[in-house]
Formats: structure tokens, sequence, C-alpha cells
């Protein structure tokens, strides 16, 4: 907890207009810190649990939980509503003599919940009910003007209401206490403009509406800049009669830029107040000119254009600061949701900050902006208050376009007239999980449902939770197949997934623990910290506005690669793209020339059409091992960066392993056994019962990589018949003999004079599908120090994830990483990697090397622990230790199984009839045992 001594902080700012400051700008002095990262201590007293029944010292703004004051509460009223616990706070504060005779508010931009003011020890006004928003009281009379004032605030946790306890304390959230967001004054002449909203569209109109304080006869002003200070078209003015509160004001440009996530253009109107011949009041609102349409059995329509929204649902939330932010955080979350290329977000489930609307207005973001609302409403008296300060905070935002009326049955339909009433834009209004005005925003639908719903139905698919990232499931596990059903249905527009980090408060009570409250937290695609997880670059990939068709590149590739425009605003020759040919180091040999790289071309393709990227690769490319292709949009940033092998499993395998070199390996047999000596000292042991190989030692020691190949649960191995040996030249071969039509047609080992050891495992699912196939081998998990691979990485895939990777050679050190549970850490270590080519196993004693020389065939490593509760998110894995696979398991999500989430969800599907050894799935390992 911080103590110090009480200080006076008065901080003003004043609002640049554009013109010479000058008395009648609107004054702003905070009282406390701006945000998490600038806070201003205040006297504080808790009434109940930790650290109550004194006076001491609170930063402003925070929630007092984590502070080290109250109890922690996780929301779904869990927790008993009847409890008293409040926090009292006082601050003493200057406002200058020459304030006095204007018009003076103190402006709260959030606190949890209901809020009682005073001033010099008399109320500013009635009670503030309601988290989650902004209000202000007009305390000009309360003041003592070049003299110490003292604000006192009682804030209760809990509200006297109920249905704002219903709405907002019994969500599916963490609730805290505490003011969260700024506090500060504003300080206007008595005339002044004390509200306006801005309606600019596409065309170039634009109209705000203006309502007046102790306005007299005169006019309104209005004069739109550029951001860089430049005017744009004439002024344009408004009259003002005596006594009137309300002035309309119009104007058109021609041919305005216009705003887009894609080209987020924004603009400044300047509004000045004008009284008997001079200007009285001048304000300034940034704004951008769109224009949004719900067309009804069609879509959403933004500037013209059908959208679909690339979304996800964000709390406004910080693990060692709750709902308390900054500038910093809304900045970098902003940007993390452009990274993945994203083109939206919805607020999850209540307003958030300011700064960071203000983030999406300049980077690019398309915003639903929320009316709390879980299961539960706010009743219509303190709901209709709530809408006025949501709308009147929030509708200059360019970014946001669709208003939210609740979640998840948490709607109070009296309310909603209200956002019809109050929006000068008239935005679409929505009931997310509802069906309402023409849209369906149904939550975690499965990915085909029956005639005439969802994306088979008639109203606008716009889910607003579809998948649920619970630990490592949902998120990216499923959204390539929903993406392309919504990306081809003309009545989707888009959906969004729940949700962006996961929700771990550091427990100040707890010696600093992450709680995610067991299962109710870990929801995120990042962690409470931000850390990256897999679905992250999974997103990445799927939600590219460059499409990229898969495409094998051949000695006869002549450097065309077929794309498809995936942006709704931006031609794809204002994205510039590049190319990376790479050399790959391995365990026996540095690549030396690693790379080349060159610039392509950017194609002209306009949305929603295909195109090429033409590489003009430089002579000799085929030598290299991998292609990558990188788009950069016109900000600069990285799309993607995709990898195609050039090189195949033959050329890397005959790259690494020596078949000559030593004498030819001698075998005994024994009644159960062949011993084989190979070598270097190498020492195998194969279980002549069944083909296994059951010891391997080298000169120096044993080495505890056994029992396999066996083939994974499921299979049918009991065709085996007798192991055989024979010589082919100096190459000692051991082969299985199975009778014709078994399940595994071969199993044959070669041990070569060098010390390799080749594998070759061939055998055919049981049945038309299976939930995994591949061969199985052991190793003791508490041996294992690391791995370094060629494949797919770093991050590990499911069947139904398996976009977001990147072939290179990748080094993993090993954890135990739970995703989204305790202290993780990413990529986690355990589970599948696609596309191996070789591996190397680092042990506690010595290393082993495998290469594998089949396309398409998956590592295994291990068996990841499970979370608390698993739900869908556990999916089967092989018995052993490591594997080679075929076929791996897809993952579910919180509510769904992964059969629901699409085709990549199925079982893997196999289909043999007549079981030819050449329609077998084949698999050829190679194993040096050496140390080296």
């Amino acid at each position: 907890m911080r103590s110090a001594c009480l200080k006076i902080c008065i901080c003003a700012l004043f609002i640049v207009t554009g013109l010479k400051a000058r008395a009648q700008e609107t004054q702003k002095m905070y009282l406390s810190g701006t945000g998490s990262d600038h806070t201003v201590n205040w006297q504080f007293f808790c009434t109940q649990g930790r650290n109550s029944g004194k006076w001491t010292t609170i930063p402003v703004p925070s929630n007092w939980e984590f502070q080290g004051f109250g109890k922690y509460n996780y929301g779904l009223a869990k927790d008993s509503l009847r409890g008293k616990e409040q926090g009292l706070y006082k601050y003493e504060f200057t406002v200058p003599s020459a304030w006095q005779g204007k018009a003076i508010n103190i402006v709260f931009d959030g606190s949890m919940t209901d809020t009682e003011v005073k001033i010099n020890g008399k109320s500013a006004g009635a009670i503030h009910q309601g988290s989650f928003y902004r209000f202000k009281y007009d305390i000009s009379s309360l003041l003592n003007y070049g003299k110490t004032n003292l604000l006192e605030v009682t804030v209760s946790k809990h509200s006297a209401n109920p249905s704002v306890n219903a709405a907002e304390r019994k969500g599916d959230f963490w609730i805290f206490g505490g003011i969260f967001r700024p506090v500060f004054l504003e300080a206007m002449p008595q005339a002044h403009i004390n509200y306006y909203a801005v309606d600019a569209k596409a065309n170039g109109n634009l109209k705000a509406a203006l309502k007046l304080s102790s306005a007299k006869a005169g006019t309104v002003t209005g004069q739109i800049y550029a951001v860089n200070g430049q005017k744009i078209g004439a002024a344009f003015t408004a009259k003002v009669n005596v006594g009137d509160t309300l002035v309309n004001i119009a104007t058109r440009i021609a041919s305005p830029k216009l705003w887009t996530p894609e080209s987020p253009n924004l603009y400044n109107v300047v509004f000045t107040l004008n009284q008997n011949g001079k200007a009285t009041h001048t304000v300034k609102q940034r704004f951008g000119f769109r224009t949004v349409e719900l067309r009804v059995h069609d879509g959403i329509y933004v500037n013209n254009v059908k959208i679909k929204f690339k979304g996800v649902n964000r709390h406004s939330f910080w693990p060692t600061t709750g709902r308390a932010l900054n500038k910093n955080i809304s900045i970098g979350d902003v940007k993390m949701l452009k990274d993945m290329n994203m083109n939206a977000v919805r607020m999850s489930h209540y307003p958030p900050d300011d700064h960071f609307l203000d983030a999406c207005d300049s980077l690019g973001l398309f915003v639903l902006d929320e009316l709390t609302g879980w299961h539960q409403h706010y009743d219509t008296q303190v709901g209709s208050k709530l809408v006025k300060e949501l709308i009147e905070k929030d509708i200059n935002h360019p970014s946001i376009v669709v208003w939210d009326n609740g979640n998840e049955g948490g709607f109070n339909f009296d309310l909603d007239h209200l956002f019809d009433k109050l929006d000068i834009q008239k935005r679409p209004l929505i009931h997310p999980w509802g069906i309402f005005r023409g849209t369906n925003t149904q939550h975690y639908i499965n990915y085909d449902y029956g005639t005439g719903t969802a994306m088979h139905g008639h109203d606008i698919f716009f889910p607003t939770e579809f998948l649920h990232g619970l630990y490592d499931g949902g998120a990216g596990a499923g959204l390539d197949d929903f993406w392309d059903q919504m990306w081809h249905t003309p009545l989707s527009a888009g959906g969004f997934i729940w949700d962006f980090a996961d929700e771990a408060v550091v427990r100040t009570d707890k010696n600093g623990e992450l709680d995610t409250d067991l299962d109710h937290g870990p929801d995120g695609i990042v962690g409470p910290y931000h850390e990256k997880e897999g679905s992250y670059y999974t997103i990445k990939e799927v939600w590219s506005p460059v499409y990229v068709e898969p495409t094998e590149i051949t000695p006869a590739f002549n450097g065309a690669i077929r794309l498809e425009n995936r942006y709704f605003y931006t031609n794809l020759k204002q994205c510039s793209f590049s190319y990376k040919l790479v050399k790959l180091d391995n365990p026996y040999h540095k690549a030396g020339v690693a790379s080349k790289t060159g610039v392509i071309t950017s194609p002209d393709v306009i949305p929603g059409q295909y195109g090429n990227l033409q590489l003009q690769l430089p002579a000799g490319w085929q030598s290299f091992d991998v292609l990558y292709v990188t788009a950069i949009d016109p900000s600069k940033n990285e799309i993607f960066t995709w990898s195609f092998p050039i090189s195949s499993h033959d050329k890397i395998t005959a790259g690494m392993i020596t078949k000559t070199g030593g004498s030819k390996a001698s075998i005994e047999e024994t009644d159960s056994l062949f011993k084989v000596k190979a070598n270097n000292g190498l020492e195998l042991e194969f279980n002549r019962n069944s083909g296994i190989m059951v010891k391997v030692k080298n000169a120096k020691g044993n080495i505890p990589f056994n029992n396999g190949p066996v083939l994974i649960e499921g299979q049918d191995q009991s065709g085996f018949q007798k192991l055989n040996h024979r010589y082919e030249g100096d190459n000692l071969v051991i082969e299985a003999q199975f009778p014709p039509k078994k399940t595994e047609p071969m199993l044959k080992w070669v041990i070569y004079p060098s010390g390799w050891v080749q594998l070759d495992v061939r055998y055919w699912p049981i049945g038309e599908e299976a939930t995994m196939l591949g061969v199985n081998f052991s190793f003791p998990e508490k041996e294992v120090k690391g791995v370094t691979y060629l494949g797919d990485g770093p991050y590990r895939v499911w069947k139904n994830r398996m976009k977001g990777t990147s072939l290179d050679v990748w080094n993993k050190v090993y954890n135990n990483t739970i995703t989204g549970e305790g202290n993780v850490v990413y990529p986690e270590f355990k589970g599948y990697y696609s596309n191996l080519y070789w591996m190397k196993l680092e042990t506690t004693s010595q290393p082993i090397t495998i290469v594998c020389n089949n396309q398409d065939v998956f590592m295994r490593l291990f068996t990841p622990a499970n979370p608390k509760k698993v739900y869908n998110v556990a999916p089967a894995f092989p018995s052993g230790d490591i594997s080679f696979m075929h076929g791996i398991t897809p993952i579910g999500t919180k509510s769904q199984k992964p059969e629901y989430l699409g085709a990549s969800g199925q079982k893997n599907k196999y289909f043999n009839y007549d079981k030819n050894i050449e329609d077998s799935l084949p698999l050829t390992l190679y194993f040096d045992f050496s140390g080296k």
C-alpha cells in the first residue's frame, strides 16, 4: 500500500482549437492522475475486508483491491451483494480565483459503483449508479475560489439498485471497487457549448447538434480542419436566439478522405459560440467522414461497402490494475488487434476508456460499443440515464459503427428507442446473442445449423461471440473452417471471437498469485500480460487481407503465386511484397550463404478480386531450402509471412544421414531378442515377438529411447508373425512378417555400417476414420531439456488449428505450460508439431537426432497436462512419449466439441478398401544414437 503526505495536485490542460488559445476555451484541471501510469494519492478509508477501518492513502485512479483493500470478487452472483464494502475518499484542491463566474463541472470518467460526491461538505447532486459511465455535476456554487476546497467521495462496491447489481455486478467477469478512471474539473464561460454531436457522411455532408447554456442572441460558427491544421472548406454558421438550448449546424465539403479501418482519415471541426460580436466559447472535435448502413436481408455497409467484421471481444483489464488503464495500454491493445489482421473489436461488456476509442479512431478499428448487461439488465429509470451517458461520451468516435443494448439476454427493450433518439448518426442497434432488427447475433453456433438459421437463414448473420478461447481451445481452432464459410456466405457479416486476453488478477492477498477464478478468466488469445498464444498467429494468417492460395514449389515453379484481395477498400498495389530464399542449418552442416532477398512488384488487384504475385527469383533458387514471402500493408506493418518448402524431405534427409563409413553390424539371437552391435559402440535390442526396439546403448551409456514403434491406440498389431533378419550388402536388415491384408504390412529396421538406423513402417487405419494415426516411442520426460527441429513452428498445432506457423529450424526449451493457467511460458513445449523434417532431442545425458523422410508427418512431444476443468479443450493424446503421426486430434471450445466446429474438427478420414500396400500410410525415420 502506498502512503504519502497529502499534496495539492493541479494540472491544467487547455484544449487546442486551431485558433489562438484564449480564455473562451474549456479549461480542464485533473484532480486525479490521468491513468494507471500516472496517479495522485487521495486520502482513503475502506469499510470492510483487508486494511479496512483506518484512514490512509490510495492512488487515484485505481481499483482498491489491487492496492491491498477489501475483497476480490468474481461476478456470477457467487458473493453476497448485501455487504457494505465501501471506499471513502477525501482530496483537497484549489481552483484559481479567475474561475469565479464560470460554469464549472466535476467529471468522473468511471467509478465502481454507487458514487456520492460532496464539495465542502455539500452534496454535488444525486448519487450516481452504474460503474462504467462518465457523469458530472455542476459545482460552480459550491466552490471556494482561490482557496482550498474539500472533495469527499463515497463509493459503494455494490449498488443500492438491484438492477445495477444484476446487470454488472453479477456478470461473468471480475468486479472491483473504486474510482478507476480520471476525475477532473472543466471550466467554461457561463454562455457556452456544453455538448456537441457530429454526423459526417461519406458524401461530405456534415451536420452537428450543439447544446447551449445561458445563450444570448448571436451565432455559432464552424470550421473543418485537416489534422495538420489546414482549413478544409469555408466556415459555416447557424443563428442563435436568446434562450436557445439547441442549435443545428451543417455544411458540405467536396471529396473528403473517408474513415475506414484501412485508411482511418480524421478531421477536426471547431465550433465557436459568438455572443455580442465576440467569440465566447470554442470547442474542437475530432471526427471522420463515413456512412454506416444496415441493409436488411443483405449486410452491414460502411461507405457503401459490405463488411465482414473480423473481431474480438475486449475487456478493459490489466492484471496489476484491474479496470484502471492508461493510454499506452490502449494503444498497445489496438496495435495487437491490428497485427492479428482484425478490423473490429466489441466492447465487452461496457463502454471503454476514451483513450481506447481514440486509438481505434486513429489506428483504424470498427467498434461495437455496449451498454452493460449479462443475462440481466438495468431497470428503465437508471438504464435511461446510463444510455444517455454512454452515447453523449462516445457519440463522435468514427470507429463506433454499432451500439449494443446489453448482452446475452441482458436487454431492456424499453431502452432501444433511446439509442435511436440520442444518436445523431442513427447507427445500427443490436442485441448481442439475440435476433433483432434484421440481425442474428447468436453466440457459439455450430458450424452447420439447419435450414433457415445462422448462415442458412435470412437475417444478417453476425455472431458477437462464436469461438470461445478457453485455455488453448477455440479462438484459432476452428476459425479456418468458420471463416471460409463466413467469407463466402453473402448474409454473413463476420463475427467476434471470445476473447482478447486472459483475465487474471495479481492477488495482492496471495503473494502475487495470478488468479483467473479457475476456468472463468483464461479465455484469451493472449495471456494476462499479453503473451501471445498459438491462436494469435493462426488468426493472423486466417484473417490476412491478402489470401495466398496453397502453392507447391517444384523445380518447374515459374514464380507465380495466386492470391485474393480480401481487403474492403485497399488495392494490393498499395501494399508491398518481398521474398527471402534461405538455406537452413542442420546438426551436421552449416548452411554457409544463408539467404537472398528480393522485392516483388505489387499486383494491381482491387478488393474481392484475384491476381498473381510474380516473383523474379535469381538463378539457382532451387538450391535453397525455404522461400518466404512477406506482405506489408500501406502503413508499413507486416500482414503475414508465408513459408514454402523448396527442398524435399528426400533432399534434406540425404544431406544429413551417412550410411557408409564403418563395419557392418553384428547380430545375436536369444529366445526373445535380436541383439545388435554396430559402429561406435552402438548396441540395440529388438523384441523377436513384436519387432519393437527395447534397448539402445552406446559407448557413453544407455539411451532410454525405446518401446517403439507401437501403433497408436485403436490399431491392430495382432497380425505379427515373426521377426527375420538378413544382410543386404553391409546393411543389416531386421524385418517383421505379417500375413496379407493385415493392418500393418511393413515393419523394417536397417542398421547401416555408419551406425545410422533406419525404420520403415507402413500401416492402414482400422475402418474409415481414426482419432489418431502414427507410432509411439517411450522416453522419460524428466530427462528432456529441449528440442531443436526443422518443421513448422514455433507453436504447436491441432487438427483444426494448422495455420499460423512457419517452416524453420526451431529451438524449444522444455516447459510444462498449461495454456492460460498459472505462470506460463510460450510457446508451449508439449504437443503436436506439423511438417517434421528432423529433430534433435536435447536430454540430460546425450542427444538423439531423428530424421523423417515423409511429408505431412507430425512430431508429438509428450502429453500436455490438463487444466483443472477441461470442458472440450483437453484432446486425446497417444500413449507413449514421443510420436510420429499422420493424424492428430482437434480441440474444442468451452461450449462446443471439436466435431461441431467444421470439417477439420472431425476425426481423420481414410478410405482404402483393397488394402494395397501402395495406399498404406508410410513412415521412414532415421536415428542417430551416437550422442553427437
